[in-house]
């Protein structure tokens, strides 16, 4: 089961670029529950929750190849300006498939003042677990 989302507004996905250049947006509204603690009197949006719009971002606009596979890793990230209540987070992501097979998506987040986050996500098709194979006796082997 996924985990929930910290974010209260989900992000705005926009026309696509191409198969492979997708977009997407959202906007950081002062009611946003991580806010208050975040740091109390002069609240910065946390940086795993620009991860989360990354992450949304992606999942609304998989290419066709992409459909059926799921997040398997959060690459890399780098956070590279703040982003405060009021701003809008614009995401322009751009995928490729791997030669392992896998799809590997590049956000970039950025706000009115400039670069915001770097994410770097990887895709792939959910491994299935192996049961155990069963004897005669019902036992696992």
């Amino acid at each position: 089961m996924p985990a929930a989302s910290p974010l209260r507004a989900a992000v705005e996905v926009l026309p696509a670029e191409g198969a492979a250049a997708t977009a997407a947006r959202f906007t950081v509204a002062g009611t946003e529950t991580v806010l208050p603690g975040h740091y109390p009197g002069f609240p910065i949006f946390p940086g795993v929750c620009l991860v989360e719009c990354a992450r949304q971002s992606a999942d609304a606009t998989l290419p066709a190849g992409a459909r059926g596979t799921a997040l398997a890793a959060v690459e890399s990230t780098r956070f590279t300006g703040p982003v405060f209540p009021g701003d809008q987070v614009d995401i322009a992501l751009t995928w490729k498939q791997t030669p392992a097979g896998d799809w590997q998506v590049r956000a970039k987040l950025t706000t009115g003042r400039g670069p915001a986050a770097a994410v770097r996500l990887r895709y792939a098709v959910p491994a299935t677990a192996a049961l155990p194979a069963a004897t005669s006796t019902g036992a696992a082997a």
